[in-house]
């Protein structure tokens, strides 16, 4: 990624073209730089009165952070929800658009984990259907230990 120029780059554009002594364009090609940066430095004075270079990257904000508290509460809800129903409601409700691995991030950074524990209805007892449990097992057999 290319980096900002020098701050005294900057400095001398700006001051040349404020002073009156060139134009943008021609304190680009004075200074060796692009034209449309010495435009976008003065334009950015002009505006802001800000000299410095705009910021690069960094840590953008989550925009679910705002609705912490109704996320919080629909998982407390029911506490099996899934993540797509999550965005679902979100959407619904509060008009926000999010996708799952959205979701599962801000979740993530709250220190909340959703697993997927597809045997959980046989494991509580609800099922007693011998087949469905046999084939259970098959799909996941116990662990033998070698230990006499």
């Amino acid at each position: 990624m290319a980096k900002p120029y020098s701050q005294d780059v900057r400095d001398r554009v700006i001051d040349a073209v404020k002073r009156g002594e060139m134009s943008r364009r021609a304190a680009a090609r004075r200074y060796e730089i692009s034209e449309s940066v010495a435009i976008k430095w003065l334009e950015r004075v002009e505006r802001d009165g800000s000299r410095e270079p705009v910021g690069h990257g960094g840590h953008r904000a989550s925009k679910l952070m705002a609705h912490r508290d109704f996320l919080e509460a629909a998982r407390a809800e029911k506490s099996d929800v899934t993540l797509q129903a999550l965005c679902d409601r979100l959407s619904a409700e509060r008009g926000v658009k999010a996708d799952t691995s959205m979701m599962s991030r801000f979740f993530r950074r709250l220190g909340v984990t959703f697993k997927n524990v597809w045997p959980a209805p046989f494991a509580r007892g609800v099922c007693q259907d011998r087949l469905r449990i046999s084939l259970l097992q098959r799909i996941r057999p116990r662990r033998v230990s070698s230990r006499p």
